[in-house]
């Protein structure tokens, strides 16, 4: 069987810890890969029906899922892209979200935005949203950066918009949020 590209495509990639696991699947089922990142393994040479029946399981086991349609693997690079670009660039950008996903996947934004709303039942932008929303919580929580600068990183306008959609996406302010990890406050889970 010969893997197309010799590229696998894998769900639920989301973070450097991901990728050292997905390698050591790799390394262990003595698959040689050429590079790993978010969603995305390239291989030296094609592997096996037997060897994919077993890299499949070995990822279900750990949480990941192999794709295998076109469609699911575009909206697997997506994810990927975004989560890339909210969580591990350091440097605001310049160019907006859809420019760079129809760039990447050499694909018309529309085209990619409708197959991703229709397959995840929310739009891109939502999803950028809530990765974004992820980071502030993130960041907030670490407690290294103002506000002002933790707007200015995640490309907001101003700190009051960055309140206005954090707010809207929790229920709560940045500042209430904060405050819960400070003695006497409950932890999220126990709203």
């Amino acid at each position: 069987m010969k893997v197309q590209n010799n590229k696998f495509y894998i769900k639920n990639m989301v973070c450097p810890r991901c990728i050292d696991t997905v390698q050591h699947i790799f390394n262990d089922l003595q698959i040689e890969t050429t590079d790993v990142k978010l969603g995305e393994v390239k291989v030296k040479t094609s592997i096996s029906d037997q060897k994919k029946q077993f890299l499949e399981k070995q990822l279900e086991d750990k949480g990941f899922e192999l794709l295998q349609d076109r469609k699911s693997k575009l909206i697997s690079q997506i994810k990927a892209i975004i989560i890339e670009l909210v969580h591990q660039e350091d440097e605001p950008r310049n160019i907006n979200f859809s420019t760079i996903i129809a760039e990447r996947l050499n694909h018309e934004y529309s085209s990619l935005s409708r197959l991703f709303s229709s397959v995840e039942g929310i739009t891109i932008e939502k999803y950028i949203l809530k990765q974004k929303i992820e980071k502030v919580k993130e960041l907030l929580f670490y407690d290294e950066l103002t506000l002002s600068e933790i707007a200015f990183k995640m490309n907001y306008s101003s700190t009051a918009h960055l309140s206005a959609q954090f707010k809207k996406e929790t229920g709560m302010t940045p500042t209430q949020f904060k405050n819960l990890r400070k003695p006497g406050h409950h932890s999220l889970d126990s709203f």
